[in-house]
């Protein structure tokens, strides 16, 4: 994509994002809608993931991503105090232990409300996206180096796997 595309080509592109992004706030929504602490806490063998991490989880990234793309403050300090968890003030999740896992122990409304703030903060920048800015570098640790549309990809694909397993877990725990 260039400057030299078309208004269509950007709103298109818009559209979709959007879209892939709003999908996966109705989910969030779906699983926490009816979500107890139970459940949410349920975790099939000592090791994996629970629903309410892998939630908190992608909300994290990506509040942490679409702020850092869109040079704006993340969603995360309004939120920090209510989580109450004992990680450092900015974590995400990321190379976190099993132990760690556990100790995300946070209400479903809690869960839903911190991922639609982060939802809603991405539609504002998806907003005002332009082709330019989807070819923006933002990360040149990579070969090729990581560009805006890359970032917003590489977050909704890992989005989509995290609440995809917890509605597994949710499924599952329902007939453990």
């Amino acid at each position: 994509m260039t400057d030299q595309g078309t208004s269509g080509e950007i709103v298109a592109a818009r559209e979709l994002l959007i879209d892939c992004f709003g999908r996966i706030d109705e989910l969030v929504g779906e699983l926490t809608g009816d979500l107890d602490t139970e459940t949410a806490t349920f975790r099939p063998e000592p090791e994996a993931n629970s629903i309410a991490w892998l939630i908190w989880h992608s909300a994290r990234v990506q509040d942490d991503h679409v702020a850092g793309v869109a040079d704006v403050d993340q969603v995360w300090p309004k939120w920090r105090d209510r989580f109450d968890l004992p990680f450092d003030d900015f974590a995400t999740g990321y190379g976190m232990s099993s132990e760690d896992v556990g100790k995300v122990v946070v209400d479903a409304e809690l869960l839903a409300g911190y991922h639609h703030d982060v939802h809603e903060q991405t539609v504002r920048y998806l907003e005002a996206l332009t082709l330019a800015e989807l070819e923006r570098v933002v990360d040149e640790n990579w070969d090729p180096p990581v560009t805006v549309s890359v970032r917003l990809v590489s977050v909704i694909n890992d989005a989509t796997q995290h609440i995809g397993q917890a509605a597994y877990l949710k499924g599952l725990a329902a007939n453990f």
